[in-house]
């Protein structure tokens, strides 16, 4: 454990959760299933597998102040902030960077903030699984999902062969990546499940620094120097505030997995949702009446198939004749949407008032 690191990925927008998500309050860090945050949760769930002293979690500067709030049990010097938008890759080289001038030979999880995962058990016995590939293999590891309907909106990663490593012993033995595919059509999709071998990119990545250092190096040098760099430096904060905004913005998928010598794949056996939009939220909510998913008790009449989040206390949402609606209300705000357009929300945010994003 004392050489095995996590960065949290903590820095994403909110758009789809309007009005309960804004600017300063993304995903992440909102209450939508219990009393814990999303990022909360993210952390709970390396208890016993990641020191907390080795847990970095990287955010933007509008979500700092609320990042170091949730994320209190950690040193303060493990909380960073981005200095510009910079796309995943960048961020995990800076992720990678900070590890490395701390601990040069240490494995390395990277890990979104905002997905959902109950089985914490299932969980850790993949992730040590992984770790465990990772120092053992010269390859980068990656964590599937199996399929359970053809998404659009996931990027899948075509599973081949099982790996062959010596002298290791798992109970989720990794396999070699063909290739990663980038979203499909619902037609490809449908073809992927079909043909089998395909799981969902979950963007969580495990490595020891050597071996991705190494792949950096080879397949993206800009990154590999900032790396260096950050190891170097006697001023990191000054290193990443002149360094970072000038990196180029790309995925971790394109600048590095795709390209990368040699990728593994495990694929879970934890259940996993990464709550892209109330149609997701609903899913967790208790239901009234005729299928209306809510969060707090409302009154209805003759309507079905509603979504309803009430955020403000004392208040009571009713509905009447009314189907198919997304009811969102918060202190401020108040969103009333077609629930078959729960991904267009985020269209909102270009005429709102900018207070309310």
């Amino acid at each position: 454990m004392a050489s095995t690191y996590a960065l949290i990925l903590a820095g994403g927008s909110g758009t789809r959760f309007w009005p309960l998500s804004r600017n300063t309050k993304p995903k992440q860090l909102l209450n939508l299933f219990g009393d814990e945050t999303m990022l909360q949760q993210t952390i709970s769930r390396l208890e016993g597998l990641v020191p907390k002293e080795n847990i970095i979690i990287l955010t933007n500067s509008l979500q700092e102040e609320a990042v170091r709030e949730v994320a209190s049990m950690l040193p303060a010097e493990n909380i960073f902030a981005e200095p510009a938008k910079r796309d995943t890759a960048p961020a995990v080289a800076l992720g990678i960077g900070l590890i490395a001038a701390r601990d040069p030979d240490a494995t390395m999880l990277v890990l979104p903030a905002d997905q959902l995962i109950k089985d914490t058990e299932a969980y850790q016995s993949v992730m040590r699984d992984a770790i465990a590939t990772a120092e053992k293999a010269d390859g980068l590891v990656t964590i599937g999902i199996k399929p359970t309907w053809p998404c659009s909106s996931y990027g899948y990663i075509e599973r081949g062969n099982r790996a062959i490593i010596q002298g290791l012993d798992v109970e989720n033995y990794p396999a070699e990546v063909k290739r990663f595919r980038e979203k499909p059509s619902t037609d490809l999709a449908e073809t992927f499940l079909a043909q089998g071998g395909f799981c969902w990119n979950a963007g969580m990545f495990v490595w020891s620094l050597p071996t991705v250092i190494l792949e950096l190096s080879n397949h993206v040098p800009e990154l590999a120097h900032f790396v260096s760099e950050i190891r170097r430096s006697k001023d990191v904060e000054a290193t990443v505030k002149a360094q970072f905004p000038k990196l180029t913005p790309t995925s971790i998928d394109y600048g590095l997995m795709e390209k990368a010598s040699r990728v593994l794949n495990i694929e879970a056996t934890f259940d996993w949702d990464d709550v892209g939009s109330w149609l997701s939220v609903a899913k967790y909510l208790d239901t009234e009446g005729d299928n209306n998913q809510v969060n707090d008790p409302i009154t209805e009449v003759d309507s079905e198939n509603n979504i309803v989040f009430n955020n403000r206390k004392g208040s009571h949402i009713a509905l009447l004749g009314v189907d198919d609606l997304i009811v969102v209300q918060t202190d401020d705000a108040v969103l009333i949407a077609n629930r078959h357009q729960a991904d267009a929300i985020k269209k909102l945010g270009a005429k709102l008032p900018e207070e309310l994003l």
